[in-house]
């Protein structure tokens, strides 16, 4: 896919800065049904070129934030060489670069979001609350809560699954299902059905 075919899926004036972090790399870039495993991935492939997925169902500044972390894996390893970790500091570095200079792409209420987050990038999406919030305000049509705003014996239904919560051990909640009478632990941002 060409860079300006990517146009529908991004926010606007973003193609100055793909351009110039696409530099001669020929990139793959297949664009996927919404995974829930994950927002996007980057693998180097046998030929020497290179491939980013990334899920259709993003929101465009969400879009750019993801193919620009994808991106930090591509230009880490090429100027680092392969043995650095994936996201070890090499990496940090180079998204927390890409992040600060691409800053004006993104929204006045995101930017403090952004700018914060690039001061110590994190692997996963999922770990940095305030984006997952952010993105998450945006679907109004989402009925679900996350498990951190519930209460002890507050009950939520979790994939088709009734639970209860029975506790916090450190971050993560304790909870019953009382579907099967086994104990799971859960995560703060946990996207949950919250019963009445």
């Amino acid at each position: 896919m060409s860079i300006t075919n990517l146009e529908k899926y991004l926010p606007e004036n973003t193609l100055p800065f793909l351009k110039t972090w696409f530099g001669e790399h020929y990139i793959h870039i297949k664009i996927t049904k919404g995974r829930n495993s994950k927002l996007g991935d980057y693998r180097k492939m046998p030929d020497k070129s290179h491939q980013i997925t990334i899920n259709s169902t993003l929101q465009p500044q969400l879009f750019f934030f993801v193919l620009t972390h994808e991106l930090a894996h591509l230009l880490a390893f090429e100027n680092f060489g392969n043995r650095i970790s994936p996201h070890g500091s090499e990496w940090k570095n180079t998204f927390r670069t890409m992040l600060l200079e691409s800053i004006s792409i993104y929204s006045e209420d995101l930017k403090p979001i952004i700018l914060k987050f690039s001061k110590a990038p994190k692997a996963n999406f999922m770990s940095s609350p305030d984006l997952v919030k952010y993105f998450h305000i945006k679907n109004y049509e989402d009925e679900t809560s996350y498990i951190e705003d519930l209460e002890t014996e507050d009950r939520f239904i979790y994939r088709k699954q009734t639970y209860i919560i029975e506790g916090k051990r450190k971050k993560n909640y304790i909870c019953l299902n009382l579907d099967n009478g086994k104990r799971y632990i859960f995560k703060p941002l946990a996207r949950v059905e919250k019963l009445s």
